[in-house]
């Protein structure tokens, strides 16, 4: 192993094709073997979700020589499907090196006589993912390490659904990127020079247009902002991010007149000075935002992460405190308010469905079981949601209101197949002033969800297991928990077990099988009587075992002390 690291070292640094600068760099750790060993003992590996890792030279880093390598592969695809002229879709997000790498990749792409349409700047990823959809292309790619630290960056690709790519494509694309150097059988052109002979167009005004017709034809209560703009305030941050003008536009055209920005945040910055973490899930992401939004006594607050495909809000409370809403409480809301509004309008669609994901809280079972609306469970990821409405459309039966995970992503609409924190920003705000008009603020719709539905609790364990036995023990876990699986938990008994990766569902009380009709995956799922669930899957990249309690109970302090019970039961039966 050590010889490999050195000699692919060595390989970098006498390279034709390498930059001084990065030889500089490489210089510059030529006696620390930790650091070689990170950098070179493998590559990025690439799946479903592309490629993500910390900016450094290196084949195990995110650089202009890891960007070409995957955007080989993936030029080696589309080209194997005969299905260069549709072409390939270009955006990139605020984060430092995104427009060098996006640029990286479209010259790859033209080398290989793969024809790009490149965004003019930067934008959310959703736009990406509509963009490639409006122009027919076979393919996408964007460059974003979404929330991650600023010393991170990535590389999602898409399919022509719209949708992150699937796992045989992604398969397709890592082979090949192992059966070809690096550098010698990587193809590059000039960016410039591409652009001028027109096999590189720039995309921008008209794209963005189409998108967000798109986007405010989802609206489901269309003047309630209006109606309300004179005394409904929003205060709302990108977080330096690729949201910065289009979330704000949204807003303004559903009619919202007190839209407070938090300026020194609203100009794209990948040094995200001030945030350590721009991620809207953690309350630290709204430090600015809460002071803006005291001094102008605003409703809520709305964060963007950097490539603005997920939301997070703050909520003002009676006493003129402001708290976070979970990404579980905000999807049930939302959820919620779609279909009350349109019940209240008369303009429910037929066959109406949601979506979400295992891990996502089971209070939307209840809402759509006593609603009567058609409720998919998927694996996490979004293009599982977006396998979903793809199928609704190729039947032609299904009308698809709201595709939600955990992880403060949304999605209303079929013009993307990813979660949009632009359509979301837009219908948290629809759905503030309309229960405005009401006399009631999110806080009150969130009470009014847990009296008619039961308070829901949602907590999520990581045990990291590292050292040389980690991975042993969390095979060993999830053999248990596969093997002999638990007939009861904290005396409730479960009454299914789900086993994705047999692909099977059992019920404990018969033993009765059946399939889960999703794809295979290293997850254990159990139901328990009470109607509660737990998850537990290992990471695929981290040595780390994750729990999910999915509880549900009349009032927090039950839901919790379930949560705390289960716990205790599951760490004892794992033996961690």
């Amino acid at each position: 192993m050590e010889d490999l690291i050195r000699e692919n070292y060595e390989k970098w640094l006498s390279s034709p094709v390498v930059d001084e600068a990065t030889k500089a760099e490489l210089r510059g750790i030529a006696g620390d073997e930790t650091e070689l060993k990170s950098r070179f003992m493998s590559y990025l590996s690439f799946g479903t979700a592309g490629l993500r890792g910390t900016m450094a030279a290196g084949t195990n880093r995110m650089n202009v020589y890891t960007v070409a390598h995957a955007t080989q592969g993936l030029a080696d695809l589309i080209i194997g499907c005969s299905a260069a002229e549709r072409g390939v879709a270009v955006a990139y997000d605020s984060r430092n090196n995104s427009r060098l790498f996006a640029e990286t990749a479209a010259s790859v792409l033209a080398a290989n006589g793969i024809r790009v349409y490149f965004f003019e700047s930067l934008r959310p990823t959703p736009v990406l993912s509509f963009a490639l959809r409006y122009h027919h292309c076979i393919a996408g790619i964007n460059v974003t390490a979404s929330h991650n630290p600023k010393e991170y960056n990535g590389y999602k690709a898409y399919w022509e659904d719209g949708a992150q790519l699937p796992p045989d494509h992604a398969a397709v694309v890592a082979k090949s990127m192992a059966s070809v150097d690096i550098f010698d059988d990587v193809k590059r052109t000039d960016f410039d020079a591409a652009v001028k002979d027109g096999i590189i167009t720039t995309i921008g005004k008209e794209t963005d247009e189409a998108y967000l017709k798109c986007v405010l034809a989802e609206a489901v209560n269309p003047d309630a902002v209006a109606r309300m703009a004179d005394s409904l305030r929003i205060v709302y941050t990108p977080l330096y991010g690729a949201g910065y003008k289009m979330v704000p536009e949204a807003l303004r055209r559903i009619g919202l007149k007190q839209l407070y920005a938090v300026e020194e945040e609203m100009t794209p910055n990948g040094d995200f000075p001030g945030i350590k973490n721009p991620n809207p899930e953690f309350k630290e992401a709204f430090v600015r935002g809460l002071e803006l939004a005291k001094k102008v006594e605003s409703d809520l607050i709305i964060a963007t992460d950097p490539d603005c495909d997920r939301v997070g809000v703050m909520i003002r409370e009676k006493n003129g405190e402001f708290v976070n809403i979970s990404g579980n409480q905000m999807g049930a809301m939302l959820l919620d308010y779609i279909i009350t509004a349109y019940n209240e309008r008369g303009t429910m669609p037929s066959e109406p469905f949601a979506v979400k994901t295992i891990v996502t809280t089971e209070m939307v079972s209840k809402i759509c079981e006593k609603n009567n609306i058609t409720l998919h469970n998927v694996l996490t990821g979004f293009k599982f949601i977006g396998e979903v409405i793809k199928k609704s459309e190729e039947s032609g039966h299904g009308h698809f209101l709201l595709g939600f995970e955990e992880s403060y992503g949304y999605l209303k609409g079929t013009y993307a197949r990813d979660k949009d924190a632009v359509v979301a920003s837009m219908l948290i705000c629809e759905m503030t002033a309309f229960y405005a008009e009401k006399g009631m603020t999110l806080s009150d719709a969130l009470e009014s969800l847990y009296e008619r539905y039961g308070t829901y609790r949602e907590f999520t364990e990581s045990i990291v297991m590292p050292g040389l036995d980690g991975a042993d023990r969390m095979k060993a876990i999830m053999h248990k928990l596969r093997n002999t699986p638990p007939t009861e938990v904290s005396g409730v008994r479960v009454t299914h077990v789900r086993d994705y990766l047999a692909g099977t569902v059992t019920e404990t009380a018969t033993g009765h099988v059946e399939g889960t009709g999703l794809p295979s995956s290293d997850v254990m799922y159990y139901n328990l009587e009470s109607g509660d669930v737990i998850v537990v899957r290992p990471s695929g990249t981290e040595p780390k075992v994750k729990f999910y309690y999915l509880v549900g109970d009349r009032t927090a302090d039950a839901a919790d002390a379930k949560i705390a019970s289960y716990k205790s039961f599951i760490s004892e039966f794992c033996a961690i």
